[in-house]
């Protein structure tokens, strides 16, 4: 039983640790777009080459068109970021 009550907290610690750890994914405009079907408009914009974009369409009835913030020179939208907060400074 005493292990169990020092296994537990511990075990919380490491997967709290791992949370803190990791980075957000960024997103990343690919240049091509499996589009139609399933997948709104653009698409899924995964593919850095044509031909992987087509193997991945194969059989999926799907076509492979460009990304258009990539292809139209649209920038990104912008990552909102929380605003750091800081203390005001005691005037002395």
């Amino acid at each position: 039983m005493r292990m169990m009550q020092l296994a537990l907290p511990a075990l919380a610690a490491m997967v709290l640790a791992g949370f803190a750890i990791t980075a957000p994914a960024e997103a990343r405009n690919y240049p091509w777009c499996a589009q139609g079907g399933e997948f709104d408009y653009p698409g899924e914009c995964t593919y850095s080459t044509y031909e992987q974009c087509q193997a991945s369409v194969s059989g999926r009835l799907l076509y492979c068109g460009p990304n258009p913030m990539v292809a139209y020179g649209q920038a990104p939208w912008p990552q909102l970021r929380p605003q750091r907060r800081t203390r005001p400074v005691a005037p002395y």
